[in-house]
């Protein structure tokens, strides 16, 4: 007797009906997590909205980069240029505007980070003496990141002025020559790291100290029971666990390193050409092109030389933190 024998199962194709359920698995699972989160994404609904206005529809405007915009031509009907405006910018200003930016703002984080992280510690060992003591010197230290910058710039003239200036008034006092501040541009660089660091330790020292209150108390007292100083628990207990809110704040600042504050650069040096050389970074030069000048082409071409930039630091330094530790990276 032969025994029947039952053809082989046929082998999927490309053209069956299998490879089609995948999109179907993955629109019911895409439905089971919507059902699951609804309350969740509903709330966020607002947020991404306001995300979708403000940060993405904008970017339709890069185009203007590339164009000699004018108002009654409108966006699309102004004639292209292409690179001009791009080779304009960086044949005039571009290095002047680039160094300042980026060099500024790299004292400013140093600058900021070592007086915040300063001033938190010693913030966080007052606390427990005196609590009166501690919340009289956080709102001392906290209240001039309230101030706007036209406030902070008229206290920097009282200071600052040639005539009546309290420090020429120092100066004069003790034997030596007044300065002209407004004229001597090597001194400006030091002028507004003292200017940022004195506005914003405040903020970002209110921050670090967070993360310290958030430590367990018995890592001290095991250090202390073991001999070990002030300066010694600071430096192997207090840092160390602070240390991811170290690195997340300075990436965080990395990603905006090609941002200036306007208020600062424009307001305090009083916008003095004479002051441009140390002074003048992208946000003050896309202003002025764009006020001044009237060249809506060159401010929309060094706003997106800003952002590429700006964006490609962020990369470098997530990069460079992932090498070291890839558990504190932003992504």
């Amino acid at each position: 007797m032969q025994r029947s024998i039952k053809p082989a199962a046929a082998l999927p194709t490309a053209g069956s009906r299998r490879p089609a359920a995948l999109p179907r698995r993955l629109a019911r699972g895409l439905k089971r997590r919507a059902a699951k989160n609804g309350t969740l994404l509903l709330m966020a609904l607002p947020a991404l909205l306001v995300l979708l206005m403000l940060n993405y529809l904008p970017m339709v405007g890069i185009v203007i980069a590339f164009k000699d915009y004018k108002a009654y031509q409108g966006i699309w009907g102004s004639a292209w240029v292409g690179l001009q405006n791009f080779h304009y910018l960086f044949s005039q200003d571009a290095w002047t505007i680039t160094r300042n930016t980026l060099l500024m703002n790299s004292l400013f984080i140093v600058t900021t980070l070592v007086g915040a992280l300063g001033v938190a510690v010693l913030l966080n060992e007052i606390r427990d003496t005196s609590k009166w003591g501690t919340k009289f010197y956080q709102s001392a230290i906290f209240f001039p990141f309230f101030m706007s910058w036209v406030i902070v710039a008229t206290f920097a003239f009282a200071f600052l002025s040639a005539d009546s200036g309290l420090l020429n008034n120092l100066l004069t006092s003790v034997g030596l020559p007044a300065q002209d501040w407004y004229a001597s541009v090597n001194f400006w660089p030091a002028i507004l790291v003292v200017v940022n660091l004195w506005k914003v330790v405040g903020f970002n020292s209110l921050i670090y100290l967070a993360g310290m209150v958030a430590i367990n108390p018995e890592y001290y007292e095991a250090a202390r029971v073991d001999g070990a100083s002030k300066w010694a628990q600071i430096r192997t207990i207090t840092i160390p666990l602070i240390a991811p809110l170290i690195t997340v704040n300075v990436l965080l600042q990395i990603g905006r390193i090609f941002y200036a504050d306007f208020g600062l650069f424009y307001q305090v040096p009083n916008n003095s050409p004479i002051l441009y050389p140390a002074t003048d970074v992208v946000d003050t030069y896309v202003f002025r092109s764009l006020i001044q000048i009237g060249d809506v082409g060159m401010a929309a071409a060094a706003g997106l030389y800003q952002a590429i930039v700006g964006f490609a630091l962020v990369i470098l330094a997530n990069w460079f933190v992932r090498r070291i530790d890839p558990d504190r990276a932003l992504f």
